[in-house]
């Protein structure tokens, strides 16, 4: 895992993300640029599982093992465990930072007990000192937060709370045993018209089955790519069983539960664009030369085109200028191009190219499930 060593490191995400970005920048995690006097405070995440797909090579994530085997994991939690039971040793139990009282204890109580369960690597990124003036003045004006996000996955839960003004957010990782992993808090810039603009086409979910949100949502914290208008209200599914997308060897793609699932067309229309001969990575190790991966674009008209990306080898079953019928099979999922673990990408844009077109709202034939991050929903039926 890369140490951050220097100053405020920001961690917007595991995915993708970039307004014009260049190919190599796709999914890139850039820095928040931040006109507020207080400090952004981003801390990198520990031995941690984390979807990290879609983003930069050189991102925090990608280079946290983030697809760690099984025995990594319960030698993580062990560790983690032991350290707690060390350091929380003649403490109350309500003395102990949850998720369920971290807001209050950060802005009503102890700084120095939220700092003293942190990761041995959050504490050498950011002394003390530096939380509490950072948390301090991060805090001024705030008198309430609301939580946005409750997700667990692969060992780990994150919280993600918004102030009463909706401009501010911080977002906790807690391993099983309590210890916080990463902390970010942020600044949210909201865009109104966008949001509230739709797709003029109806788009039904393209897989079959239950499915996981990992990124969805009209904020960073539930959906890292909404800072960059070419993937705003794009989406990362992937497919988990008991809180976990993957069982036995992290490294190999069969083990995780979304590779090789169908793919299906969410709307009629016209193949403009695809790519099928990008080899699927082994999980963990991305490929930043080739950003989408094998990948379907399709024409819906109203200058809307639907682009699925990570798409498995070979498995591409359409070909470019085939007309496509809602619910038609148009390949695999996999791991290709800039992605760590097996996951559907797919947005809705106003043209054909990831990087230059515009990301649109999308309208879902079925409005009753919310595509927000944590969520879980039910696709086509089996």
């Amino acid at each position: 895992m890369k140490r951050l060593k220097e100053g405020f490191k920001i961690l917007t995400d595991h995915l993708n993300g970039g307004e014009s970005l260049p190919k190599s920048g796709y999914a890139a995690h850039e820095k928040l640029q931040s006109k507020k006097s207080w400090k952004l405070l981003a801390i990198a995440l520990g031995a941690c599982v984390m979807l990290s797909a879609c983003g930069n090579s050189n991102s925090i994530t990608s280079e946290q093992a983030e697809q760690q085997s099984e025995e990594q994991m319960t030698n993580a939690n062990e560790a983690s465990e032991s350290k707690n039971q060390e350091e929380n040793s003649g403490k109350e139990v309500s003395d102990i930072i949850t998720p369920e009282n971290f807001i209050d204890t950060l802005m009503n109580g102890s700084k120095d007990a939220i700092y003293s369960q942190m990761s041995p690597e959050l504490k050498e990124a950011l002394t003390l000192e530096q939380f509490k003036t950072s948390a301090d003045q991060f805090l001024e004006g705030v008198t309430s937060f609301d939580l946005v996000v409750d997700a667990k996955v692969n060992h780990l839960t994150e919280f993600a709370w918004k102030d009463q003004t909706g401009t501010k957010g911080i977002q906790a990782y807690f391993t099983e045993a309590n210890q916080i992993e990463g902390l970010l808090i942020q600044p949210l810039e909201p865009h109104v018209d966008t949001d509230q603009t739709f797709t003029k086409t109806e788009f039904q979910f393209p897989m079959k089955g239950e499915w996981y949100v990992f990124w969805g949502g009209n904020d960073v914290m539930s959906n890292y790519h909404y800072e960059h208008e070419t993937q705003r209200y794009a989406l990362d599914i992937i497919r988990t069983k008991e809180a976990s997308s993957y069982n036995k060897d992290a490294k190999v793609n069969e083990n995780y539960y979304a590779f090789g699932e169908p793919l299906y067309a969410a709307a009629d229309g016209t193949v403009v664009d695809i790519k099928n001969d990008i080899p699927d990575n082994i999980p963990g190790v991305m490929n930043p030369e080739e950003p989408a991966g094998n990948n379907v674009v399709i024409d819906h008209g109203n200058g809307e085109y639907s682009i699925t990306g990570h798409i498995k080898k070979g498995s591409v079953a359409v070909k470019k200028g085939d007309k496509v019928k809602q619910g038609d099979l148009i390949g695999e999922l996999g791991n290709s191009g800039n992605s760590s673990e097996a996951h559907l990408h797919f947005q809705v844009s106003d043209g054909p190219d990831l990087f230059t077109s515009r990301s649109v709202n999308i309208r879902w034939a079925d409005q009753s499930q919310q595509l927000t991050r944590g969520n879980t929903i039910q696709g086509l039926s089996e």
